[in-house]
């Protein structure tokens, strides 16, 4: 009988930059899913973030689902929401503190460190 308890790690999975991590965070907002991007310090490395999304691989083979934790390291920017705007001139992603009529804003959430359950490669 499993432990209740008992809390796996998520599976890590990186992204090449920002904008993908945006493109899917968007993604998962146009399904009608609450999204929000969280930023910590990496461990490895004190000039970089780990920016990361947090969803829910589903139905995989015959498991409920695998949770998965999107990421890229990047340089700190500053501001507290990554915008988003598709559009006919292509993808724009910024980073700011407010939001813009016709953009969608991702919030992104600071925490104080690397959640236990996250192992990075």
């Amino acid at each position: 009988m499993k432990k209740i308890n008992e809390i796996k790690p998520m599976k890590a999975i990186e992204v090449s930059d920002l904008s993908d991590l945006a493109r899917l965070a968007a993604h998962l907002s146009s399904l009608g899913q609450p999204v929000y991007i969280v930023r910590f310090k990496d461990e490895e490395n004190e000039d970089k973030y780990v920016y990361g999304v947090f969803m829910i691989f589903k139905d995989y083979y015959d498991l409920y689902g695998i949770p998965v934790f999107y990421y890229c390291k990047s340089e700190k920017y500053d501001g507290n929401f990554v915008l988003v705007r598709f559009d006919e001139t292509g993808e724009k992603v910024e980073i700011c503190n407010e939001s813009r009529a016709g953009w969608l804003c991702i919030p992104i959430v600071n925490l104080s460190k690397r959640p236990n359950f996250i192992e990075l490669s």
